[in-house]
Parts: structure tokens; sequence; C-alpha cells
């Protein structure tokens, strides 16, 4: 069976780079631990739906989905009580999530969980956001046991040491339920193959919205919407573009994510504003093909 692991930020960046400058400003590592917190919340909405869904069959996955929405309840309480402890803010994120933008590009017509082909395309987008999430996470403790081991970064290293156990146990049991559908022929096999990579290439695109805001992101956004809808048969295709394309060229997420970024670095360093910032955001122009690619 197919293994697909998240990719890198415009094939360049990859998370461990983004951490290690995140740990280095407090505001930015808060923005991210909120985000991981509203994540986590968010997911047991998303996870109690599709277990409404399946209406107890197959039992084994029902249940094993309720004790997933019980372990990312948990975490967004971890997270909560950390963000409290920090004297932070538990707001929703103010340029939107990821697991909205995740849920724009899914295309779920005519899928139903009940039916093999829905259940298997649910199964391979949980696991393809928990990889991410064991990514995230793994690259957060790797740049905070390289930070300054202050009081608050031994408490948050603390909390995500808590928590990635359990994403992995998340992974595990979705590669687990892929693999015993793969297992029945060689037709599933391809099909769930096809399943990972489709929502691996979804997932990454969802990710990469969230992160990039430099020059030229929205023709990078449009390559990444035309590369997913290539997945689909051809008569799907240009209703998923037309019913996409507007937030991908016009979204306004993307622009308030560049307008605060510049604020911030305004307020908070306005020496970099010139040497950093605006060279970093037009480098955008040197990358605007899409970062997707299929991943076995």
């Amino acid at each position: 069976m197919a293994v697909t692991y998240p990719r890198k930020i415009l094939n360049t960046i990859g998370p461990r780079e983004v951490m290690a400058e995140v740990v280095k400003e407090r505001k930015l590592q808060v923005l991210f631990l909120n985000s991981y917190r509203f994540n986590e919340q968010r997911s047991c909405l998303e996870l109690t739906s599709l277990i409404e869904a399946l209406n107890g069959k197959p039992r084994d996955l029902a249940r094993e989905l309720s004790h997933h929405v019980c372990d990312e309840a948990r975490h967004a309480a971890w997270l909560t009580d950390l963000l409290c402890e920090m004297g932070e803010d538990i707001a929703s994120p103010d340029s939107g999530s990821y697991i909205d933008e995740l849920n724009r590009l899914l295309d779920t017509s005519g899928e139903s969980v009940q039916q093999e082909d829905g259940l298997i395309a649910a199964l391979a987008s949980i696991n393809a956001t928990e990889k991410r999430g064991c990514q995230a996470f793994s690259a957060h403790i790797a740049a905070l046991k390289q930070a300054p081991a202050t009081a608050e970064n031994n408490r948050i290293r603390e909390v995500i040491e808590k928590i990635l156990p359990e994403e992995a146990a998340h992974v595990s049991w979705g590669s687990r339920w892929l693999g015993r559908i793969a297992s029945q022929s060689p037709e599933h096999r391809v099909r769930v193959n096809a399943a990972k990579r489709k929502y691996a290439m979804i997932e990454h695109a969802a990710f990469e919205a969230g992160m990039d805001i430099t020059a030229g992101a929205e023709l990078r956004r449009l390559g990444n919407l035309v590369e997913i809808a290539n997945t689909l048969p051809v008569w799907e295709r240009p209703g998923y573009l037309l019913e996409r394309l507007p937030q991908a060229l016009l979204s306004q997420d993307l622009q308030k994510s560049r307008f605060m970024a510049f604020k911030r670095v305004l307020e908070d360093k306005p020496e970099m504003l010139m040497e950093q910032f605006i060279p970093m955001f037009l480098k955008g122009l040197q990358n605007l093909r899409p970062s997707l690619a299929s991943s076995d």
C-alpha cells in the first residue's frame, strides 16, 4: 500500500525550519498554540458528524472514532488550559482555520460513508490530517529543545509532548483500517492508494493556504485546485473548480493574514520590514507553480 507523507511548504520550507522561527517570538508561538487548540476542538465536531453518519456500522470503527473524539477533546482542554495559564486569548483564529480550508477543498458530492468509497475517503482524509498533526508537534518539540529553557517554554513542551503520542496512535489506527480494506483485493488496493494520494494532496493544499502569504499565493492556490480537480471524474471537474475558484483567487483570509503579518512586523520590529519581510514576501514570485505532486 502506498505511503504518503506531508510535504514541505512550496516544496522548500520544512516544518522544523518554520518552528525554529516560531519559538523565537512569543506572539507567533501563541498564534500557533491557539491554532492547535482550535483544530483539536473543531475536529471533535467533524468526528462526531462522521460517527453519526456511520450509524454504528462498522461497530469497531465507530468505537475507535469515539475514543478519537475523547482524545481530541482532551487535547483541546490541555491547550486551552495552557493558553489561559499564559494569560492569552482563546478566541477563534482571526484569519480563518486549516479545517475550514480543508472542508472547502473536499468534494463530498455523492459520497456516503455507509458506502465503501465514502468510507475509504473519510479514513484517508483523517489519516492525512493526523500525519500533519504529528509532523507539526514533532517539529515544535524539536524547536523548543533548542530554544531557551524558560519556564513557559518548558510548560509548552510538556503539553505538546503529552499530545504527540496520541496523535501518532490516531495515524496508526487509520493506517490499519485502510490497510485492512486494501488487503481485500487488488482492486481495493488501487482504490485505497488513489484515495490516500488524493487526500494527501487536498490536505497539503489546505495547510499551505494557511502558511503561504507571499506574493503569488493566489496563483499557487489556483494551481493546487487544478491538481485536485484532476483527481475527479472528468464530468465533475468544471463544477468543482467553478465553486472554489473565487476563494482561491479572492480569499479574504489570505489578505487578512498578510495584513496581520505586516502589522505585527511594523509594530514589533519595524527595522525588519524592508530588510526581511518585503524580500520574503516578494520571493514568492519565484515559485508560482503549484507545489503539489503525488508522493508514494
